[in-house]
């Protein structure tokens, strides 16, 4: 159906008209060309031409033609099966599959039919495998709203057990559908006699020498008189070591039992357990009687060594203080072991050093080299003039071996760093004294001094502990001995050493953060994944001056527990790298990424773990309760799984579920419509035909 429209008035459509006759009429009026043939031909041609030209001015005019297009849109239905374990665990899938595929020729005829699959969300693809790890109904209904939001969506079948173990309660997504939700109901729900190991709670990260809580939660159906033992044990390569075993007698047929275990983190990295219930007779499932769990023990600890001229009672107090903190794993050594290298320990305190009778100079190279931050103790065995030379914190022209019996005042101006809720400005004034070096010390340039000597009850501006940073190298100088006095001194004022070891503590603390130089950075935003989550990795290359490059290739060996090896190559997005290793079997992994730039090889070394999705396993009963409420709820109707083919007529009766007509208003340019202009084409290829063919041109 359709309407021509002019944009200009009708009185315009006369002249077009006037002009294609006056036009044909001043070529063919009184021609003497054709005299020799019939005395029509003229007018035949005049017609052609006036017909023409008639046409073209109306073109002009920008003519319209509007027409009414109507369509009729079948009703959507929505089919979709779960694809999940917990379907395939007690569901006859092949006679499933057959009995979707029947219904869905059913509905061919009178509807649209959309088919999907869904467990941890819904997709267009399903493949009848039934191995997601995971049940999602509420995505499949809210996914559905969205797709066909303002459509004619005639209904939801879905085919599920019920069991739902991701998303929120699929009844509260019906909410939004206005669509009717038929169910076909799968699995058993009958409870059968099974053992069940529902959750183990437990934090994801622990660290290295600390004590590390997990939850572990059993549910027994059926169990009543058995008796079973809870196990931990700890996975190491191919072998399980036991931990920790309990045994649980099962009182009742619906049985719970919860029991909090505490282990302690005693090696590094990723660590994987493994908690088991043992089977008891007539269990219908044992895949849950088991359930795996990852937890990273960071070692965050950085090593201190104590290195000393000679034993001293300062190295015991200063190794109780800093070992109160478990991130400091803390060692005492003598500057006369030959085995002692400094260029393994993050932070060294140097007590009595350089002395007299040992200069340390080969440990201080080191120490220069790998700048190594590093903390001076000055006691009465410390080369004064040595000292000088080695640090430019403080500078001591000390009167030799004599001494000074010193307190302590805090400047009131430091800013290096805080001591929280601390006493020590008015208490250190009344500790016991310790031993400092007599003469003039004084600061060097751009150090803090935290604490002033106090000489009696004088307080003088010599430097007793000093901090200086000097191109990200931090140093201290402590220009006394008898740490020990005042830990003693302050457990009998208040009874624990609180005050000195949060001193000592936050000296350390200062001294020994480093910051991370190296040149080459692979990131990752975890180090546990689930076995169903791709593997990603980031990457940074910085150039001598710290600026971000990525010119070279870099690459990346992964390599799993059981020594297989995958290998990749980050891809380069804008100044970094970054690589998508998709999914990797479940286990623990390792990792080595290298990359050379201007002839120096970098590297960076990692590891993580993928660990098993099972909640598939932990609920074996159908909850078919649920899927008669969405039903219900929405005006659809549950049928069990040999009613599969009732569900087509069930539908075509439903009154709501109707086709939509669609009716559009469609407006276009005359001049857009090819016929026109093959008519156009028409009459002048024919005028110019006859003409030709008459003999004239």
């Amino acid at each position: 159906m359709g309407a021509l429209s002019f944009q200009y008035p009708l009185w315009t459509l006369p002249i077009c008209l006037a002009i294609g006759v006056g036009y044909a009429a001043l070529l063919y009026f009184r021609d003497q060309t054709f005299r020799e043939q019939s005395k029509t031909l003229n007018w035949w041609l005049g017609i052609a031409r006036a017909l023409a030209v008639t046409i073209i001015c109306l073109l002009l005019l920008g003519p319209l033609l509007k027409s009414l297009i109507t369509e009729i849109k079948k009703p959507i239905i929505v089919l979709a099966t779960d694809e999940s374990e917990s379907v395939a665990n007690s569901t006859d899938t092949a006679a499933l599959h057959k009995g979707m595929d029947a219904l869905s020729a059913a509905l061919d005829a009178d509807f649209e039919v959309h088919r999907y699959a869904f467990g941890e969300r819904l997709n267009d693809n399903p493949t009848w495998k039934f191995r997601d790890k995971v049940s999602n109904l509420s995505d499949v209904l809210s996914s559905a709203a969205d797709l066909f939001d303002k459509q004619n969506l005639g209904a939801i079948i879905m085919a599920t057990d019920g069991i739902y173990n991701e998303g929120s309660n699929p009844i509260y997504a019906a909410a939004k559908l206005t669509a009717p939700i038929f169910t076909v109901a799968l699995g058993d729900t009958m409870p059968r006699r099974d053992l069940i190991l529902k959750r183990v709670l437990h934090n994801n990260i622990a660290y290295l020498g600390d004590k590390f809580t997990l939850q572990a939660d059993l549910v027994a159906t059926n169990c009543a008189g058995a008796i079973t033992n809870m196990t931990i044990s700890k996975v190491e390569g191919a072998n399980a070591r036991v931990v920790q075993t309990l045994p649980v007698s099962i009182g009742s047929n619906d049985y719970f039992f919860t029991k909090e275990f505490i282990l302690e983190a005693t090696v590094p990295g990723v660590q994987r357990y493994r908690i088991t219930l043992t089977t008891v007779s007539g269990e219908v499932s044992t895949v849950n009687n088991s359930k795996e769990i990852f937890i990273d023990v960071l070692d965050a600890r950085q090593k201190v060594l104590l290195l000393a001229n000679s034993p001293h009672p300062d190295l015991s107090a200063l190794q109780q203080s800093i070992s109160e903190n478990k991130n400091y794993a803390v060692t005492v050594a003598y500057a006369s072991d030959a085995t002692v290298n400094v260029g393994n320990y993050d932070f060294v305190v140097l007590h009595g050093l350089p002395s007299p009778t040992n200069q340390a100079d080969g440990m201080m190279s080191t120490l220069n080299t790998r700048r190594i931050p590093r903390l001076f103790i000055v006691s009465t065995q410390t080369d004064l003039r040595k000292i000088n030379a080695v640090q430019s914190a403080v500078v001591i022209n000390g009167g030799g071996n004599q001494s000074n019996d010193v307190t302590a005042n805090v400047a009131p101006n430091f800013n290096l760093f805080t001591l929280d809720g601390s006493k020590l400005a008015t208490d250190l004034p009344n500790f016991n004294p310790a031993t400092a070096p007599f003469g003039d010390i004084k600061e060097g340039g751009g150090a803090q001094t935290l604490l002033y000597q106090r000489i009696g009850k004088i307080d003088t501006k010599y430097p007793l502990l000093t901090f200086q940073e000097q191109n990200g190298l931090r140093v201290g100088v402590l220009c006394m001995e008898g740490i020990w006095r005042w830990r003693l001194f302050d457990f009998m004022q208040h009874e624990n050493h609180d005050q000195i070891d949060q001193l000592i503590q936050k000296m350390v603390q200062y001294l020994s953060v480093k910051e991370d130089k190296r040149k080459f950075r692979v990131t990752q935003e975890k180090n546990i994944y689930k076995e169903n989550e791709a593997i990603s990795f980031g990457a940074e290359l910085y150039n001598d001056a710290y600026q971000l490059v990525n010119d070279p290739d870099a690459s990346i060996a992964i390599t799993s527990s059981e020594g297989k090896e995958y290998r990749y190559t980050f891809n380069k997005v804008g100044r970094s790298y970054a690589l998508d290793a998709g999914i990797l079997p479940t286990g623990n992994y390792s990792y080595k990424a290298s990359t050379t730039y201007n002839g120096t090889a970098q590297t960076f070394s990692g590891q993580f773990s993928v660990q098993p999705i099972q909640l598939e396993l932990y609920e074996t009963t159908a909850n078919h309760n649920i899927l008669r409420q969405l039903s219900t709820q929405t005006g659809g109707t549950m049928v069990t799984a040999a009613q599969i083919g009732t569900l087509a007529e069930l539908i075509k009766k439903q009154e709501r579920i109707k086709p939509v007509m669609y009716t559009t208003n469609k407006t276009e340019p005359i001049i857009n419509l090819k016929w026109v202009f093959g008519l156009l084409l028409l009459l002048l290829g024919m005028e110019w035909f006859a003409r030709r063919y008459f003999g004239a041109y």
